[in-house]
Formats: structure tokens, C-alpha cells, sequence
């Protein structure tokens, strides 16, 4: 297991992006069930499914068989946050049709693993195997181990993408406040005021012509300059 936890980090390690990652772990996931001919990693996004990885001939269509029902094993995994082996998909009475249509692609048997559950980024790590019971002598230890550390890799994408939005939105604001400065020195130059007066003006002008003051800051000092402000980030005042 703890090999196993090693070339895990091994994979983050070598790989530039989460989709390199998830590629890379979907192919070790597949070598170690040795009955399995398919895996895919499923992820829940927006109240959308999507396969985001996948190894072997099998998985990309059985996912997306269950999508298509909103049932399956893949997303009784994801919904519960428990996992789900199918020992034997003939003669299986549960989701509808798609065991039937298993079958019909040649799978019998499949282990569904849940990642990242119960948060909006859930999904699960699905294996298939053509054989009956293709599972019953699997590492599942390995197994959940493998599970574990996409849920890890999965948080960690979306840490880095909140960081990435709230690094945006921190760009936008400090555009937002040079505009203002820009326009508040204009007013203090035209009314010989404070800048804590001009700043006032300008509010005041905002909510009588019920615009926004970054857009108002915006056309005055276009007005004054013949130009549009550079958006830069904020500078010091002297």
C-alpha cells in the first residue's frame, strides 16, 4: 500500500494538469485488476456527468450508458458516497436497463468507488470486467487507496481554481480602484477639494444617475483625457 501511495505522488509529480493526472491514474488503476478491461473516472460538475479519464475498451460507453439513464452503479457510487460491486450485471434487477445493455457489451461484472463525496465535486472511479465476479480477488485495499488520492488530487484542482478566481476577481478590483483614483484626483484638481470630498462627488453622482462608479469614474476621466484610463493595478499616491 505504501508503494502504491508513492506512485500516486509520483503521478502528480510528472504531470503539468489535472487531466494529465486523472489519464495516468486511470491507467494504473487498470493494471491493478487484473480481471478489469475498463476504468473511468466520473465527475459530477454543475449537475452534469462527465468521464474525465479513461483506460481499456469499455468504460467510455458504459459511462456514458448511465448518464444517459441517470442510474447506474457509477452514480449510485457518486450520489451515496458508498461503493457498489456488481458480482454478476445478468439477471441484475437494478437501474433500469443498464445491466442489460452490459452484457450486451460484454461486461458482467463492475466496482464503482467514490470520490470526493458529498461535496460538488463528486465522482466516482469505476472498474468493469467481462468476467463474473471479476473482482472477488481484487486488492481492494489498493483499490480504495487509489480512490483516496484522486478525491485528494480532486480538492486539491479545486483549491488552486478558487485561488485562481479569487486572484481574478482581486485584478478586477484593483482596475476597478485605479479608475477611481484616476477620477478622484481629477476632482480634486476641478473643485480644489479633499480627496475624501471628491470621492463623496463622485458617489453622489453615481447614485443620482444610477450608474455604476467604476463606469462613471470611467467616462470622466475619458472625458478629461480623450482617451479611456489604463486599467492599471493600483498605484501609491505620491
Amino acid at each position: 500500500m505504501a508503494n502504491d501511495d508513492l506512485r500516486v505522488t509520483d503521478f502528480l509529480l510528472e504531470t503539468d494538469s489535472l487531466e494529465g493526472f486523472l489519464d495516468t491514474l486511470a491507467d494504473h488503476t487498470l493494471t491493478r485488476a487484473s480481471a478489469a478491461n475498463g476504468c473511468g473516472i466520473t465527475i459530477s460538475r454543475e449537475g452534469r456527468f462527465l468521464t474525465v479519464a479513461s483506460a481499456g475498451r469499455t468504460a467510455l460507453d458504459l459511462d456514458e450508458r448511465q448518464y444517459g439513464l441517470d442510474d447506474g452503479p457509477c452514480l449510485q457510487a457518486l450520489r451515496t458516497g458508498e461503493e457498489v460491486m456488481v458480482a454478476d450485471m445478468l439477471g441484475d434487477q437494478r437501474w433500469d436497463s443498464y445491466p442489460a445493455h452490459a452484457v450486451a457489451c460484454g461486461t458482467r461484472s463492475s466496482m464503482s468507488l467514490p470520490i470526493a463525496a458529498h461535496t460538488h465535486t463528486a465522482g466516482a472511479l469505476n472498474l468493469y470486467s467481462p468476467k463474473p465476479d471479476g473482482f472477488a480477488d481484487a486488492d481492494l485495499a489498493g483499490l480504495r487507496l487509489i480512490a483516496a488520492q484522486a478525491t485528494g488530487a480532486i480538492a486539491l484542482a479545486q483549491r488552486i481554481a478558487d485561488a485562481q478566481e479569487f486572484a481574478r476577481d482581486l485584478e478586477t478590483a484593483m482596475r476597478s480602484r485605479s479608475v477611481i483614483d484616476q477620477a478622484i484626483g481629477a476632482i480634486m484638481a476641478q473643485q480644489r477639494c479633499d480627496a475624501e470630498q471628491a470621492f463623496g462627488i463622485l458617489r453622489n453622482a453615481s447614485q443620482n444617475r444610477n450608474i455604476k462608479l467604476r463606469d462613471l469614474c470611467r467616462d470622466l476621466v475619458t472625458s478629461i483625457g480623450g482617451r479611456p484610463p489604463e486599467d492599471g493595478g493600483m498605484r501609491p499616491r505620491p
